[in-house]
């Protein structure tokens, strides 16, 4: 009777030894696949992102992948989703104030994953999740709240869109203005000895503005002048 406990004890340690140099491996799952893809592509860069280097960051032969996605493509259009999921709604009633937060957390997503704008921009398939459509939904709701008939709303939208990614595009770049490394430094010197010997007098002007341009200040600028330009068009609207 008393040796029965000790038996089911040393199975249970043997048990729970095997566990631990056999861990369970996670399943593999087309989310699984993208996020790991999105890690890479921040990490590493898009073209860093193939097949191999996802199943070797998933610890997983890179045929296996295709038992849950169709191919590279069908990947990189899943990230595009996967990282419009992360938008963040702005809790605000007031157009322009919600107007002006959505942007904000769009250029968040944006400079949080700076490769994603080229897969965008590159992409051909139509979205395939709804849920990822729910921020263009928002966008379009707030035009419409706001009084832009349905033809402005889609030009406001687009304006507001090509706006945000103009601007993470040039901040991710930063030849004007932004960080203060050693290269940009040097970056910013050749370029202003070329405006001071070359006839520019305007750009020689503004040069020092350029220069130290405060890329927050500079983003809520545009927007000011991007909602303003919606007002006038509403009030053009209800003449």
């Amino acid at each position: 009777m008393d040796a029965q406990p000790a038996k089911m004890t040393e199975d249970v340690g043997t048990s729970g030894l095997q566990d631990l140099e056999h861990p369970r491996r996670e399943p593999l799952t087309r989310q699984r696949i993208v996020r790991a893809a999105l890690h890479i592509m921040d990490d590493e860069g898009l073209e860093a992102v193939t097949m191999r280097r996802i199943g070797r960051e998933l610890g997983v032969e890179a045929m296996s992948l295709y038992n849950h996605v169709a191919d590279k493509d069908d990947i990189l259009d899943s990230i595009c989703e996967e990282v419009l999921a992360d938008f963040r709604f702005p809790q605000v009633q007031e157009w322009a104030q919600a107007t002006r937060a959505a942007c904000h957390e769009y250029r968040r997503l944006l400079l949080a994953h700076p490769s994603v704008i080229a897969v965008m921009t590159e992409r051909k398939r139509p979205f395939t999740n709804p849920e990822s459509l729910r921020v263009y939904e928002f966008a379009l709701d707030l035009f419409r709240s706001a009084g832009l008939s349905q033809t402005d709303t889609v030009k406001a939208f687009n304006a507001f869109g090509g706006y945000i990614l103009g601007c993470v595009t040039r901040e991710i770049s930063m030849m004007i203005g932004g960080t203060q490394d050693p290269e940009h430094m040097r970056a910013h010197e050749e370029f202003a000895r070329m405006i001071e010997s070359s006839d520019l007098p305007h750009l020689r002007e503004v040069l020092p503005y350029l220069i130290d341009c405060d890329v927050e200040e500079q983003f809520d600028f545009g927007l000011d002048l991007l909602i303003e330009g919606v007002r006038a068009q509403i009030a053009t609207g209800a003449a």
